[in-house]
């Protein structure tokens, strides 16, 4: 008895006799042909072609067709594919930074000023026109006297900066890692910022006397106050999961404090380093005019006297770009110490 199986899949139908003697290989009948698999080939309809395998990869692939369509302009049955257009976003940043730009309010202020002082919308006895300001401050500087008083007064401010500074840093840290510390200098500080300052002068006076130790006192005052809360409030904003992954992690008090809180609290270090070096200037002005011989203030303060205008907006410019050079110098290292935040102004 002869049982004949018939197997079809998607690429050959091969027939296969087999006997009922069960041999592996038995014999095809006489007269019949079996197909060969190299010339069997079936389509996706299941009927053989008898086509090679090779015309079947002739033909291109669906998807590669419309993509090389879409690229000509033209799709399957002549239809033209159009291209979504894109849409551009608009940037929200400020962009790129303009080349001195904290230079361009100052000099639109100056072209201003020698507009209306050429238009004569000023009068020259109260403001001078800038080119007077600018006559005068050479005849100041050839006699030597604003030499001097430059010398002296950045003498007076530097002192005070660093007297101020340090205080500021070390006030700030024992209060912002310690709940001690924390308790005692905290109220006291917040209990000085609220009395004025330059109130503090008769006071100090008497304490210190009248020469340049009061001077430099109340500089480091009123320099080490906004260093003191906008360290103190970086410090107190840091993460505390950061502190618990420090704790996991096993560092050291000296390792917590150098790779975590140095780190994280340096932004609010360098505005409140900005708000005191000019604050540095700004109580210098005033100090200089008590009992002084030499600075900007007293040669601010003698001139007042006899009404000389052009020497007091000398005084003033040299004190407004005094602030203008340090804020800047801060801004610098702020850049070149903070380059890993992306901000804003980066």
């Amino acid at each position: 008895m002869t049982t004949r199986i018939t197997t079809t899949d998607r690429t050959a139908t091969t027939t296969t006799d087999r006997t009922s003697t069960g041999s592996p290989h038995p014999s095809p009948p006489a007269g019949t042909t079996l197909p060969s698999p190299s010339t069997a080939v079936t389509d996706d309809t299941g009927t053989g072609t008898g086509s090679p395998p090779a015309t079947a990869s002739a033909v291109p692939d669906r998807t590669e067709a419309v993509e090389a369509d879409a690229v000509d302009g033209a799709g399957t049955g002549g239809r033209r594919f159009r291209r979504a257009p894109r849409t551009r976003r608009r940037g929200l940043a400020p962009g790129k930074r303009l080349p001195a730009s904290r230079l361009i309010g100052p000099a639109l202020f100056l072209a201003l000023w020698a507009v209306a002082s050429a238009a004569g919308q000023l009068d020259p006895g109260a403001i001078p026109a800038p080119w007077t300001v600018l006559k005068t401050t050479g005849r100041l500087w050839t006699d030597g006297t604003l030499p001097t008083d430059v010398l002296t007064s950045l003498e007076r401010a530097g002192y005070g900066f660093v007297f101020g500074l340090t205080a500021g840093v070390l006030l700030a840290l024992t209060s912002g890692l310690s709940r001690v510390g924390e308790a005692l200098i905290d109220g006291t500080v917040q209990l000085n910022r609220a009395i004025p300052t330059l109130g503090l002068i008769p006071l100090f006076i008497l304490w210190l006397g009248i020469g340049e130790t009061f001077k430099i006192a109340i500089i480091a005052i009123v320099v080490y106050i906004p260093i003191y809360l906008n360290l103190h409030s970086a410090l107190s904003g840091i993460d505390h999961r950061f502190v618990e992954l420090a704790e996991v992690q096993g560092l050291s008090r000296l390792r917590f404090v150098r790779e975590i809180v140095i780190p994280g609290a340096l932004p609010g270090f360098f505005v409140g380093l900005r708000l005191g070096v000019t604050g540095s200037w700004l109580s210098l002005v005033v100090l200089e005019q008590i009992n002084a011989t030499s600075g900007l203030g007293y040669m601010m303060f003698q001139a007042q006297n006899y009404g000389r205008t052009d020497i007091i907006l000398v005084g003033l410019l040299i004190y407004g770009i005094f602030g203008l050079v340090s804020d800047s110098a801060v801004r610098l290292i702020e850049r070149k110490v903070l380059s890993w935040r992306r901000t804003l102004s980066s």
